[in-house]
């Protein structure tokens, strides 16, 4: 439960880390619960050495035994500015999304991409970009894609001045939650965490897992990051994943960090602190559905109420 550093490698390809020696027992053969990998990264405006401290972690949670891997929001690059952030964006059939498909496949694990600059097919009318959540299987296919429908516009007085909506297109649907090896998996992106109203859809819809990668800033995310989180689990009795960038990303950005996983309960399980690196949790669905069997709050919901005040 402590933030591992990734492993020093050199410039070249070194996929062959992730497969097993000839002869060596399968990944995972004597594990009894799936375990998953979250990762903490300091995305830069440097798209290929992002691309390689993000491909370090992942090779390293393949070969403890993680099945599926979640990486934060922006893990591909953090532009200065709106400019530079629309500049390196591309489209999920471009050659950086190409690459980590092929990563996905040569580790042999599921990876959730928390927050690709997408470059969508309306790139071309609206200049605007999509904030978009991609999960790939371990054969490298991508199996969901989930527009953030949240968008970040914040202003806090001589803090923090964030306005995603100046250069980002807003997500128009919620994406159904998918069945990954760990269980069904939920799909937001870090502002989204503040509206309960998404991951109770995504709970009702069949999620055993909410994810929310992120980017906070220092400000939110010491008042806010884990409380919100837990809240989150608590609420829905779910286990919540959330892989969040950390450090200095550029001279105008600083990220929160303290990634994290809190289980059905609201325990936090497993937690990463400063700089980039790894924490594992183990997936236990039986106790997740023993807690919503002892407190069954949503057989409990008063749907013919909710929506009725003052009419």
């Amino acid at each position: 439960s402590v933030c591992v550093p990734p492993p020093r490698l050199s410039a070249l390809r070194r996929s062959a880390l992730c497969r097993p020696r000839p002869g060596a027992a399968p990944r995972r053969a004597m594990a009894t619960k799936p375990l998953v990998a979250v990762g903490q990264v300091t995305s830069t405006p440097d798209k290929e050495r992002n691309f390689a401290a993000c491909a370090g972690l992942v090779r390293e949670a393949a070969q403890r035994g993680a099945c599926l891997v979640f990486l934060p929001e922006v893990f591909d690059y953090i532009g200065c500015n709106p400019a530079q952030t629309l500049g390196l964006a591309e489209g999920l059939d471009g050659p950086l999304m190409g690459r980590y498909a092929e990563l996905a496949r040569d580790c042999g694990v599921w990876l959730s991409l928390g927050g690709f600059h997408e470059r969508g097919r309306d790139w071309e009318t609206t200049q605007r970009i999509y904030n978009c959540h991609v999960l790939l299987d371990s054969m490298g296919q991508r199996v969901a894609a989930y527009r953030k429908t949240h968008l970040c516009d914040v202003e806090l007085e001589g803090r923090v001045s964030m306005k995603e909506s100046s250069f980002t297109n807003a997500g128009t649907e919620i994406v159904a939650p998918v069945s990954t090896p760990a269980g069904k998996l939920g799909l937001s992106i870090c502002y989204d965490v503040r509206f309960p109203e998404l991951s109770l859809a995504l709970q009702r819809a069949g999620a055993e897992i909410l994810t929310y990668p992120s980017a906070f800033t220092v400000h939110t995310g010491s008042a806010h990051w884990e409380v919100l989180l837990r809240a989150r689990a608590i609420e829905n009795q779910c286990y919540v994943v959330a892989a969040a960038q950390t450090g200095q990303n550029h001279e105008q950005r600083t990220s929160y960090g303290h990634s994290l996983v809190v289980d059905p309960w609201g325990a936090v399980v497993a937690q990463c602190h400063e700089g980039p690196g790894l924490c594992y949790a183990e997936i236990d669905l039986e106790y997740l559905h023993r807690v919503r069997r002892e407190i069954p709050v949503q057989s409990h919901r008063r749907h013919d109420l909710y929506g009725t005040i003052g009419l």
